[in-house]
């Protein structure tokens, strides 16, 4: 059974748990805000791998939420590192709404460079520091959204709900891969 964890700020991760599980290998950040329709998929995803699905203790599962910036930039900071890094969010590709996709780094327009999307996605500098510097397979999977609103409305657009589980299923393959 692998460990469950929840972290919704850093201050949380690095007072109360401190970095003793850095050394695992795989990390999956679900990002997002769920108080703003399919913003709220990565969180969405996350739970659903911690609920529903059975990965070595080698694997932790983090509903990110909207702190995924600092996790990744304590991680980056901290002496032990994970050897791979997954991180599940939305993000306009270009395509149908639900349909998943891996995303280079490359693939991030220049808007996002500095500060990305309502819940603060990493930037691209530190996810390229991470990559490249710190020697972490970074991978970045997104869904394309129906519509992100600019008021509060929770819950996901029957496309990207729909879209859950296949990502599930794309991380889960992922991860076994790595094992090998």
């Amino acid at each position: 059974m692998h460990k469950k964890i929840l972290f919704k700020s850093t201050k949380f991760m690095h007072n109360h748990s401190g970095y003793h599980f850095l050394h695992e290998k795989i990390f999956v950040f679900g990002c997002g805000n769920t108080l703003f329709g399919d913003d709220g998929f990565g969180s969405e995803v996350a739970n659903t791998l911690m609920t529903k699905y059975d990965f070595s203790p080698a694997v932790h599962i983090v509903d990110a939420g909207t702190s995924v910036r600092d996790m990744l930039f304590d991680i980056l900071l901290s002496e032990e590192k994970p050897g791979q890094i997954i991180i599940v969010d939305v993000c306009d590709i270009g395509l149908l709404p639900g349909t998943i996709a891996e995303i280079p780094l490359s693939a991030l327009t220049p808007a996002k460079i500095s500060d990305f999307s309502l819940h603060q996605f990493p930037t691209t500098n530190l996810l390229k520091e991470i990559r490249d510097n710190a020697k972490i397979n970074l991978k970045i999977f997104v869904v394309q959204p129906g519509e992100i609103p600019k008021e509060v409305s929770p819950g996901l657009s029957v496309f990207v709900q729909k879209a859950v589980l296949s990502m599930c299923e794309t991380i889960k393959k992922n991860i076994c891969m790595s094992h090998q």
